[in-house]
């Protein structure tokens, strides 16, 4: 998995990306994991220096999940990895 850096915009505890834009609507799925990661980032599960965050990724539009820390604004682990997402866009692209 390649360690990336994020927009420090995120970084705070309670707040959360759905990475869609304003003219997309946010299912409610999407609605009920959003939540659960403003709750999860509430509560600190991570630790004090790291969120979780939920964004979409632009190129194969799978929803992807990243404990990111605070300080950095490093990804420290992401489901799914990074390698499966490029994997997925190469197969899309076939």
């Amino acid at each position: 998995m390649s360690i990336s850096s994020i927009n420090n915009t995120s970084l705070n505890p309670g707040s959360y990306s759905s990475g869609l834009g304003p003219s997309q609507p946010v299912s409610a799925d999407q609605r009920t994991l959003l939540e659960a990661v403003r709750s999860v980032n509430t509560a600190q599960l991570f630790g004090p220096d790291e969120i979780l965050t939920f964004v979409r990724d632009r190129a194969t539009a799978r929803p992807v999940l990243r404990v990111v820390s605070k300080d950095t604004g490093d990804v420290i682990a992401q489901i799914p990895a990074e390698n499966v997402l490029r994997m997925a866009e190469e197969l899309n692209e076939s």
